[in-house]
């Protein structure tokens, strides 16, 4: 069972069935330690604490870079001088959390203590959904640059995610046009470096290069970011397969694509008749297809026709072109590298309350387990994530010639 904005457990109440302050410290402690590891793209935003009786609004400030001072300074005349300004960013914090049930008899015959097993476990569980919700805010900029289809020596640009292919690999040509593209923003450094966040199927292709240099070789563990795998070009990399991969789902029961039913004239109407596989009704609704190198948002279907959700109407489609899940332009996954400067981008910090244990022990929920055979022991948290200066973070989409016909979306 998961818990979002509306369900709260409480834990205020003393039974003696309560944790001590002792043990509830414990468990917060090795939940929060479980977490931690998979908080990747948490760990170069602007930390900011729960706001604590102050709604459900967090606000997050940013100042404007000031002018060039060019105009020599008259002498024994005091000049204007600047003032600061002051813009804000703010967002809506939600909660989020799950938990797990356990019985008496495994309580009283199991070979490990299961309360901390599952802490562990739910850990674990906390700190990859508090890193999804992250990325997700990251990977919705549209500060993007796609990586050009490579043929030999020749390279042809890419102007969209649909028109990728499996030979549009990330390079380090690419990630020196991105450092380019961010110094010209005036994006500042992480520590003398730009940070990239990046899925290892697309690091194994970089890690070719001869430019390559791994972590170990130039800094020690102690000064390395979570995850940090190398660096090249002016960009640190922290590996993770938590990185986005954009790759939709089989489209039909019994076939990944579908085929066009009948050719279709141009600006004439906004359904495409199709076969090739067996499709429930409304079970494509809401999802992505690529037709001819576009991606098209569905708003509803049939068991033979798909209707677009678009202002406007399709293009010319010849018959039998094919129908591919979102990806590529072949419906294969598309891997999204975040190359980031300081300030990007704001979080909630989970220590001071943002992720919490909960413990209940057996004969806790009164007369609603009469028999004292049911304890839990869940996660609670707190949490948002917010871009606050858009060009300052650079979404990089690449494919991989290895990997982006096997890897599902994520």
């Amino acid at each position: 069972m998961s818990i979002e904005n509306n369900h709260v457990n409480v834990t205020t109440d003393v039974s003696p069935n309560d944790l001590s302050a002792e043990m509830k410290t414990f468990y917060d402690m090795a939940l929060i330690d479980e977490a931690t590891p998979a908080l990747v793209h948490d760990q170069f935003g602007q930390k900011r604490p729960i706001p604590k009786g102050s709604g459900k609004t967090i606000e997050f400030r940013k100042f404007s870079a000031l002018p060039k001072a060019t105009a020599p300074l008259t002498e024994g005349v005091t000049p204007d001088g600047q003032r600061l300004s002051v813009s804000t960013v703010t967002a809506t914090v939600n909660q989020y959390g799950d938990y797990v049930t356990q019985s008496d008899m495994l309580e009283l015959t199991a070979l490990d203590n299961t309360i901390i097993e599952a802490t562990k476990l739910l850990g674990r569980q906390a700190g990859v959904t508090l890193d999804t919700i992250t990325r997700n805010a990251l990977v919705a900029g549209t500060n993007v640059t796609y990586c050009p289809k490579l043929s030999g020596a020749t390279e042809t640009a890419v102007t969209s995610r649909a028109a990728l292919d499996n030979t549009a690999k990330l390079t380090v040509d690419v990630i020196g046009q991105v450092v380019a593209k961010l110094r010209a923003q005036n994006a500042p450094t992480i520590d003398g470096d730009y940070v990239a966040v990046i899925h290892p199927y697309v690091a194994y292709d970089l890690m070719r290069d001869s430019e390559w240099i791994d972590a170990h070789k130039y800094a020690d563990p102690d000064s390395l970011f979570r995850g940090e795998i190398g660096k090249i070009g002016g960009v640190r990399f922290v590996g993770t397969n938590e990185a986005k991969v954009v790759r939709g789902e089989d489209l039909a029961s019994d076939s990944r694509t579908l085929a066009v039913n009948g050719a279709i004239t141009a600006n004439t109407q906004k359904t495409i008749t199709f076969d090739g596989g067996t499709v429930a009704e409304h079970a494509l609704k809401g999802k992505r297809i690529v037709v001819d190198g576009v991606t098209y948002a569905v708003d509803d279907n049939t068991a033979t026709v798909i209707t677009v959700d678009s202002d406007d109407k399709l293009p010319a489609i010849s018959d039998n072109t094919v129908i591919y899940p979102e990806g590529n332009s072949a419906g294969g996954a598309v891997f999204c590298t975040l190359v980031i400067g300081q300030g990007a981008y704001g979080v909630t910090e989970i220590e001071g309350g943002g992720l919490e244990t909960i413990v209940k022990q057996k004969g806790s929920a009164g007369t609603a387990d009469p028999l004292d055979q049911r304890s839990s022991v869940g996660w609670k948290a707190v949490k948002c994530a917010e871009l606050l200066i858009p060009q300052y973070l650079v979404r990089i989409e690449s494919c991989s010639p290895r990997f982006s016909d096997s890897t599902p979306g994520n």
